[in-house]
């Protein structure tokens, strides 16, 4: 896929076989370790703090391996056995994700992680560009060493993703549309890249009927993390969550036609709802999987 500057949106020269030259802006972009950085300067300063503090929670929580095996199996298996529960939620997801996308898409795998998302597309034959904000190598771009399959890891945000007009079939949000900082912004930058007859997908970001009962979420999590790591989980003001209300107005504002997939994770979690109210909880996020499309004109 071709590559673009993030900041002019203009044409960039080949400087060297891992350099690509900005002559507008004088910026150079580089792929260092087998990862494109195209994190601009001003904004690697306004992710540190996030990517620091996202490295060291995902890195007590154990969510990295040093068996290649671990990232081939996900998402069907967690070797590990610590987030067996996560891992199936985003199995099923992921079998639903299959049966949406066209054969041989160019794909965007926005918040790609370990990039298992992205080398389970690859293997099916699609062609699939990474991207994150994290470079290591248990829990970040630098995980597709662990990999058989072929497709580009890229740093970058979503905002300002370094992409031409009209040049992706399919644009997923993996696990990730509620970390932005502006949930709408992220969308119309995602609407930039896709072809006009593309498929924007948003998957497994948490989802309630009751912005409050989001909002309870984010205090619960910023007093968890507090109290476990010693920090906050607001080093950057993102989002945190989605509602269906949200989801529509975003339609109606950026002309998508949403379809929502709710995938059946089993009676445990369907009966959630209702356990909670009745213990006077508040309502569970639920997940899932939005396909958008563009409102076709008259």
């Amino acid at each position: 896929m071709q590559l673009i500057c993030p900041r002019c949106q203009g044409e960039l020269k080949t400087e060297a076989p891992d350099q690509l030259h900005c002559e507008r802006d004088a910026l150079l972009f580089r792929r260092i370790d087998g990862i494109w950085r195209f994190l601009l300067p001003e904004r690697e300063s306004h992710y540190a703090r996030f990517i620091s503090d996202y490295e060291t929670v995902r890195r007590l929580e154990g969510r990295f391996s040093a068996d290649a095996a671990y990232y081939r199996a996900l998402p069907f298996a967690d070797l590990s056995g610590r987030f067996s529960a996560d891992w199936k939620i985003r199995a099923t997801s992921f079998r639903l994700l299959e049966k949406t996308l066209p054969e041989s898409s160019s794909v965007l795998d926005l918040g790609a992680g370990n990039g298992w998302l992205s080398n389970r597309l690859s293997r099916a034959g699609h062609d699939v560009c990474a991207v994150d904000l994290l470079v290591n190598v248990e829990d970040g771009l630098g995980a597709y060493r662990n990999y058989l399959s072929k497709f580009t890891a890229l740093q970058a945000e979503f905002s300002t993703l370094p992409f031409p007009n009209a040049s992706a079939d399919v644009v997923v949000f993996n696990a990730s549309l509620h970390y932005a900082e502006d949930i709408e912004q992220a969308l119309e930058e995602s609407l930039r890249v896709l072809r006009e007859t593309g498929m924007l997908i948003v998957m497994d970001s948490p989802v309630y009927h009751d912005a409050e009962s989001g909002r309870q979420m984010l205090a619960e999590r910023k007093a968890q993390f507090l109290a476990r790591y010693g920090f906050p989980s607001d080093s950057i003001p993102s989002e945190g969550f989605l509602t269906y209300d949200r989801m529509r107005e975003l339609g109606r504002r950026l002309g998508v036609v949403w379809q929502h997939r709710a995938p059946f994770y089993g009676w445990k979690w369907a009966i959630r709802p209702l356990w909670t109210r009745l213990r006077g909880g508040r309502e569970p996020a639920q997940f899932g999987l939005w396909a958008g499309r563009r409102v076709k004109p008259d």
